[in-house]
């Protein structure tokens, strides 16, 4: 009889306790700055985290979706044009097409990788599509490759939603260098994450980094001259000095996150595991039919689990105007009814992995 254990699905006990100090040193110094919107951290950190990603220009925004919805307007998507985006994808990714007036169109994900099916892709391309999202879920990069080669085949735009892949790399090239421009998520539960809501735009295009600097703040490059309606979107300065502090340690915790999925991995079997060793493993996702009835077991032994995501955005209230029902993206539907995501967080010990395994492996067995 194993000796029940709490392990919640994330902690930031093991990231924030070995850098409270230089976090709160890093607070202290904005707090005295007595400038709090776009100063000088918010640029430092928009170089350090260019730099990191392999981008010629950073534009740090309030969070992601801002990000996404800036991005979309920086490719002038509009009413009338399509884009493509991954039917599981978080709701984010849909709402900020949505926001724009742009056409969703939904492609099936792999379910192995979970992200968009690169041969479901070809098929759906229209004269009104005019961009891919490409959304690097659970810190694994989509097939740049073959979306590389389907945007230049059909002359579309790529945007890259990396708010889940910070550090990982496709080819020797980090994720958010590679499509026209994208949008990141600096969310608190993030690999990297803020201490509240952040976000940035990376791009390699001069223009769409103008121009995003502008939409960030009331569409405007000169104070109280508004060339286009902006948003209210900046990254403030607690915010990004915080991050600057974070982003010097985020390869380390990556590869803490790569150790613990390898563990899982050894333990419970590939068959398990929708993962792949390149990733960064932000979410460490399982599969499984008694999926609610693994979780109750788990949960009943001190081990959180979440599910990502339980209601696919076809079926979700917000949508129904688009006249999606059931089975119309089973592959989707699918694994929102069978996936379940396991703790992986810098922290966790080899043996909090064998007691989940444990646990996860008696369930199999009955």
């Amino acid at each position: 009889m194993m000796k029940n254990r709490k392990i919640p699905y994330l902690s930031f006990d093991g990231i924030h306790d070995e850098i409270e100090e230089e976090l709160i040193r890093a607070a202290s110094d904005v707090i005295k700055s007595k400038w709090y919107i776009h100063g000088k951290s918010c640029l430092q950190f928009e170089k350090e985290y260019g730099s990191y990603s392999g981008s010629d220009y950073a534009v740090g925004v309030n969070s992601g979706l801002d990000g996404l919805i800036i991005s979309l307007q920086c490719l002038n998507i509009r009413k009338g044009d399509e884009v493509l985006v991954a039917s599981n994808a978080y709701i984010a990714c849909w709402n900020a097409i949505a926001r724009v007036g742009a056409t969703i169109v939904p492609i099936e994900p792999s379910s192995r990788t979970y992200n968009i099916d690169i041969n479901k892709i070809e098929e759906r391309i229209t004269s009104k599509t005019k961009a891919i999202m490409a959304v690097h879920l659970y810190g694994q990069m989509c097939d740049m490759d073959a979306l590389i080669n389907l945007a230049k085949k059909y002359q579309l735009s790529i945007i890259e939603d990396n708010a889940q892949s910070q550090g990982a790399s496709y080819n020797h090239q980090k994720s958010s260098s590679i499509g026209q421009i994208s949008s990141t998520s600096f969310y608190p539960g993030k690999n990297l994450g803020a201490l509240g809501d952040a976000g940035i735009i990376t791009t390699n295009n001069s223009e769409l980094a103008e121009k995003a600097k502008k939409l960030r703040n009331y569409g405007s490059s000169v104070k109280y001259v508004n060339e286009v309606i902006g948003h209210n979107s900046r990254l403030d300065e607690m915010q990004a000095a915080l991050l600057s502090v974070k982003l010097k340690y985020l390869d380390q915790w990556n590869a803490q996150r790569r150790e613990i999925a390898q563990w899982y991995n050894e333990r419970l079997g590939h068959e398990w595991a929708a993962i792949h060793p390149s990733n960064v493993c932000h979410v460490y996702c399982i599969q499984s039919e008694a999926r609610n009835e693994l979780q109750k077991h788990l949960n009943g032994h001190g081990v959180q689990t979440l599910i990502h995501y339980p209601i696919p955005p076809h079926l979700q209230q917000a949508y129904e105007h688009l006249n999606y029902k059931k089975g119309d993206f089973p592959i989707a539907e699918r694994l929102a009814e069978q996936s379940l995501s396991l703790p992986i967080y810098p922290g966790l010990s080899e043996s909090d992995i064998d007691y989940i395994c444990d646990l996860i492996l008696e369930f199999n067995s009955k």
